[in-house]
């Protein structure tokens, strides 16, 4: 059966002014929609996937995510600065090491959604 190009169009051209009053006054402002648009933006990168994920078991310092994930300390800490910026991840300085850790515990939920979504 092939896709009708009109089957997404409202055939009335009535407008249901209730139900828009309804949905507008449940909608989030629009700095809440536009910072929201940029969280999913950061998910939108597969190393920072990684990072997170590798957080989610420990806390780590660079040079051990940079071992885990085969990749230079240089890409990592460019991908931790956007994951701070984001407020994404926290740190915490033990002498020289930096140890890095997700900054609360919705990360982990967000994601554990994304999965259950994508493996329906």
């Amino acid at each position: 059966m092939a896709n009708n190009p009109l089957m997404d169009r409202c055939e009335s051209t009535i407008i249901h002014e209730d139900i828009i009053n309804e949905v507008k006054a449940h909608m989030p402002k629009e700095e809440s929609l536009y910072d929201l648009a940029e969280l999913f933006k950061v998910f939108g990168d597969t190393t920072r996937i990684k990072i997170l994920y590798a957080l989610f078991a420990s806390e780590m310092c660079v040079c051990d995510m940079a071992a885990l994930l085969n990749m230079t300390q240089s890409a990592i800490s460019h991908q931790l600065r956007v994951l701070k910026q984001a407020r994404l991840v926290k740190f915490r300085k033990d002498g020289k090491v930096v140890y890095y850790s997700l900054d609360d515990h919705h990360i982990q939920q967000i994601f554990n959604q994304g999965l259950n979504h994508i493996n329906e």
